[in-house]
């Protein structure tokens, strides 16, 4: 019994902040509004880029600043990876059945991937030529995925 107690206390306590989705089959969220998401973080990083090379390029810099919008640029790459790994890849993107052709399955994972790996590059980087490769790859992503 002093388990349990522990146990339910400590859900109440230690909260676990819920990321994309929380992977049960509540209806709530909708692929519209990830999409939605997906493309606002874009538009974040590309932000937070040009800020850090305007910021960095003054004579006087306020590295408080520039470190802001790095954690910012950061933050939101992350955002992006996990709702492509947790809403799409472990809940929208199902495996084709067997004998069935997994062409468009393939597609979407391809497309999935590029996505991951361009936030990452844009973790990396300050081209803003990164945040806009990375709206393209949600873009053609959506289009697949609306293909169904």
């Amino acid at each position: 019994m002093k388990h349990f107690a522990i146990s339910v206390l400590s859900v109440f306590l230690f909260p676990v902040l819920v990321g994309a989705h929380c992977e049960i089959p509540c209806g709530i969220y909708g692929d519209e509004g990830r999409f939605d998401a997906l493309l606002e973080n874009a538009t974040t990083i590309e932000k937070s880029m040009n800020e850090i090379n305007k910021l960095s390029g003054e004579s006087e810099k306020n590295y408080n600043q520039i470190v802001r919008w790095v954690v910012n640029k950061e933050h939101h790459a992350d955002q992006i990876r996990d709702i492509v790994a947790q809403y799409f890849l472990a809940q929208r993107i199902t495996e084709p059945a067997e004998g069935t052709d997994a062409k468009a399955y393939t597609e979407k994972l391809v497309a999935l991937h590029k996505i991951i790996r361009t936030a990452m590059k844009c973790k990396q980087t300050t081209d803003p030529k990164n945040a806009q490769t990375l709206r393209d790859h949600i873009n053609a992503f959506q289009v697949l995925y609306n293909a169904k």
